[in-house]
């Protein structure tokens, strides 16, 4: 498995698309609430990032996604296609992944939950998906093994009752959208996949957690992927990169407090 290490050149650059992507949700969080549509979170999200940041949004015609974000609800666990008739209603909770790529060709990949009106079922599922996202943040650094981070998301996902899914993962990330390494939310890893941080490695955390079940299946349109359950399922991620001593999330808000890394 051959897993780049960035050079300082290149660190400094995904932490500008890193910077991208968190305001590109800093900006449209105010937007997200009952009946705005998912294709009108999708066009606010277009134009912020092409005409205020100068940055392309990758995942528009990547292998023919027709969008330029992913609109997750309820039960779809990722890949969600926005749509103007789509309106979101109260009890719904949302995914909402960006990623930017930056006129210097890197990119910043994050995702978020949104939770619209009340739903204590929906609002406890996002709470722990956070926690699997933050309790294997908190163990990056040289030397762990990715399967060291797979556990401490799956065992803290099972003990609150929630599957973790199988069918996707995280991923290497820089100057191309997916790099080596894969990353499993489980502890599903081949011996030789289960690989080693070192410092400069740049990846995604993503955890998709379910209510129910961990099977999943894609729709006939060849992206949304549900739970094959129908249970609600929700979804974390941001983009690290592993330094000398541990880790820097590239992707971090302003209404975050990442501020435990440093224990």
């Amino acid at each position: 498995m051959n897993v780049p290490i960035k050079t300082p050149s290149e660190i400094d650059k995904m932490r500008d698309a890193g910077r991208q992507a968190a305001s590109v949700i800093e900006m449209i969080t105010p937007h997200v609430k009952a009946g705005v549509s998912t294709g009108e979170i999708d066009r606010l999200c277009h134009e912020y990032i092409v005409n205020e940041l100068g940055s392309t949004p990758a995942p528009l015609n990547y292998h023919g996604f027709p969008k330029a974000t992913c609109t997750s609800i309820n039960h779809v666990v990722c890949h969600g296609i926005p749509d103007d008739a789509k309106k979101l209603k109260n009890g719904d909770i949302m995914n909402l992944d960006i990623t930017v790529r930056t006129a210097d060709g890197y990119h910043g990949d994050s995702s978020v939950m949104f939770v619209v009106g009340e739903t204590i079922q929906g609002e406890r599922l996002c709470r722990i998906t956070q926690e699997c996202l933050y309790k294997s943040i908190e163990m990056v650094k040289p030397g762990v093994h990715l399967s060291e981070l797979a556990r401490a998301i799956q065992k803290h996902a099972e003990s609150n009752g929630y599957s973790v899914v199988r069918d996707f993962c995280g991923h290497g990330i820089g100057a191309e959208f997916h790099e080596d390494p894969q990353f499993l939310h489980y502890d599903g890893y081949a011996p030789e996949a289960d690989i080693s941080l070192e410092a400069g490695m740049c990846f995604t955390i993503e955890p998709m957690i379910n209510v129910g079940g961990y099977k999943t299946k894609v729709l006939r349109d060849g992206w949304t992927a549900i739970t094959k359950d129908r249970s609600l399922s929700a979804q974390w991620e941001h983009t690290l990169l592993v330094t000398d001593t541990g880790v820097e999330v590239l992707t971090a808000r302003g209404d975050e407090d990442f501020s435990f890394l440093n224990r």
